[in-house]
């Protein structure tokens, strides 16, 4: 066999294995969410595999749940984890962070809505570093009934998406209405394609849609505009994005159909169906994709 077969041979098969220093991890959470923090991995993006353990118990909260876990490092490597601790009745959100993602700080709860009293939820808490800015954004869904305009659900369930920001995850911005669509809006998750180019992919949860559609913007806290058509089935919920060579993967839970999707995008105008080049473990529930050194993963598969 000559050299040359040899070093094909080699590429494909380090294409096929873990030999890239890149590698994706995938935070998550088993119904009933009262156990806590599950990750996944990935060395392609496309196949999953859990650790098959729980790395953060939940202690805060009304409910002391752990739903909708949300992951960002930060530039000195800090991992900073918010999530959902009650359906209802909490005007707020957990938070932890960690250098390992096994040592964990102390969880807090952040009363975001406290000064809107007649919040009646703060659900799925997404969070994204704004590079341009050198702050963390955070947002997240509520509900204030009868504040905005309302399709068909009931006022409980008429939801509009905040943001806060923060550089120290000490002191906060006051929050504020990050997004009216017009709509119910959950489950929205910021993309940076380029400075001043960034995509919000959100859910539509008014009746009958309960879809995903995407809108843009020339800064991280919006004004996002030029909201799209749906480009997913109805009964859609929790993307989360993340960029592989060329192309963008938006990964998110079709309960509708009882599996988790994916579609593949260059432009977040047309959509491509690749959840039958997926495999994503039985049991796992909304949560968000962020690329680490592979040492991180390795250190985790060693504890």
């Amino acid at each position: 066999m000559t050299a040359f077969r040899l070093a094909i041979i080699g590429l494909l098969l380090c294409e096929l294995s873990s030999c890239t220093k890149q590698a994706y991890l995938f935070t998550s959470f088993h119904e009933p969410a009262n156990e806590g923090l599950r990750l996944l991995y990935s060395y392609d993006a496309y196949h999953w595999t859990d650790l098959n353990k729980t790395f953060l118990k939940p202690e805060v909260g009304t409910q002391k749940v752990l739903r909708d876990p949300s992951i960002v490092q930060g530039p000195d490597g800090t991992f900073h984890l918010v999530w959902t601790c009650s359906w209802k009745g909490d005007k707020g959100f957990g938070y932890a962070s960690s250098k390992d993602l096994i040592h964990w700080s102390e969880q807090k709860f952040l009363p975001v809505m406290e000064k809107e009293p007649k919040t009646v939820n703060v659900w799925a808490p997404e969070i994204f570093y704004d590079d341009e800015k050198m702050e963390y954004v955070i947002i997240w869904a509520s509900t204030i009934p009868f504040r905005f305009a309302k399709g068909i659900e009931e006022e409980e369930n008429n939801h509009r998406m905040y943001s806060i920001t923060t550089k120290d995850f000490v002191t906060f911005s006051e929050p504020k209405l990050f997004l009216d669509p017009g709509f119910s809006v959950i489950d929205a998750v910021i993309v940076k394609r380029k400075t001043k180019d960034y995509v919000l992919v959100l859910k539509d949860n008014t009746r009958p849609n309960r879809n995903l559609k995407v809108a843009f913007a020339k800064d991280a806290l919006g004004p996002y505009e030029n909201i799209s058509e749906t480009f997913s089935p109805k009964l859609t919920e929790g993307p989360t994005v993340v960029k592989v060579k060329n192309d963008w993967l938006i990964y998110f839970d079709a309960y509708g159909q009882k599996i988790y999707s994916a579609y593949k995008t260059a432009d977040f105008k047309i959509f491509k169906d690749v959840t039958a080049e997926v495999s994503v473990p039985e049991g796992h529930k909304h949560g968000t994709i962020i690329k680490v050194k592979k040492n991180v993963i390795e250190h985790l598969l060693k504890n």
